[in-house]
């Protein structure tokens, strides 16, 4: 297989993010306070125990978080996933159960109920692009546009729907985009500086980092969005070139411009893809399509909170 993109998996990076929001987001809750209404109601004695249930049918996707969630509040509590990540659940699914301290299990509800189905819903739309284009040979990738301070954890659950990650950041690949092209000398013009060239000139770059901590960058990633432009770069042979918002026929022609050439550049369709275009797109012979809207236009799945008898 070609080199790609790192894949996020639920590591130590992704375990410090979400606890990162889970800090922010108890913030918002409990500012420097209490859960005013479970102390008015529930004794400090109380126990329960409760299903955490998708309420619609969807890929799960967040359950570590849900650990994260009990340790960073000092929970007295417990949290034990019922499901696989990456399952397809019916509607009614408990998807994990909570045990412990009811006080505790009340404050902590809709804390989980936002990480976890904000997840399952990148991870349920995910798969929905996905198996659109089973069968084409092509790949679903993510972008950046995500939730700021989530980009991890959205990654994370768009793997878990079937997804590819695309580069992380800005710090882990190089993508060369119109305005990188556009800038010089303050123009205002496009494409100023030929796409050949700038990959020449990225490539120098890395070069010149050796094996420095700095160059875990392997990858150089260039977006055109005419078909001259294509042939222009192709002779620099990036890694992957972006076809910027072109037609199907137009996706077509580059395959064949392509594989004309003889490099073994990867091809990537970018640009208002939707889940009614996206197989027309697959089926022009590209290896890559991102989709912003794996993340961007993902809804939370309904996930709620059933109590169940006391320990």
């Amino acid at each position: 297989m070609e080199r790609d993109f790192d894949q996020i998996g639920w590591d130590e990076q992704v375990a410090d993010d979400c606890r990162q929001l889970v800090r922010l987001a108890v913030r918002e809750d409990l500012g420097r306070s209490h859960d005013l209404t479970t102390l008015a109601l529930v004794t400090q004695s109380a126990r329960g125990a409760a299903a955490l249930v998708a309420r619609e049918a969807g890929v799960i996707a967040g359950l570590p978080a849900g650990a994260v969630v009990f340790e960073e509040m000092n929970l007295n509590a417990s949290w034990r996933p019922l499901v696989q990540e990456g399952e397809l659940v019916p509607a009614a699914t408990p998807i994990a159960r909570l045990s412990g301290a009811t006080r505790d299990l009340l404050t902590a509800e809709r804390l989980l109920l936002n990480l976890v189905g904000r997840l399952c819903g990148v991870a349920t739309l995910t798969r929905r692009y996905v198996e659109a284009i089973q069968g084409t040979g092509a790949r679903v990738y993510d972008t950046r546009k995500t939730t700021p301070g989530y980009r991890r954890l959205e990654k994370y659950a768009v793997g878990r729907g079937g997804g590819t990650n695309h580069r992380c950041g800005l710090y882990d690949a190089i993508l060369i985009k119109d305005n990188h092209l556009a800038q010089a000398q303050g123009s205002g013009g496009r494409f100023v500086q030929s796409p050949r060239l700038a990959v020449q000139q990225a490539r120098s770059f890395l070069q010149q980092l050796g094996d420095s901590g700095a160059n875990r960058v392997q990858l150089i990633e260039i977006e055109v969005d005419t078909l001259d432009q294509l042939d222009d770069v192709l002779t620099a042979e990036p890694d992957i070139v972006l076809l910027d918002n072109m037609t199907p026929d137009e996706l077509r022609q580059a395959v064949q411009r392509r594989d004309v050439s003889g490099t073994k550049v990867q091809l990537e369709a970018s640009g208002g893809i939707k889940l009614a275009t996206i197989r027309q797109i697959a089926k022009t012979g590209v290896e890559r399509i991102s989709v912003g809207a794996l993340t961007h236009a993902a809804v939370s799945l309904d996930l709620g909170l059933d109590w169940e008898n006391a320990d």
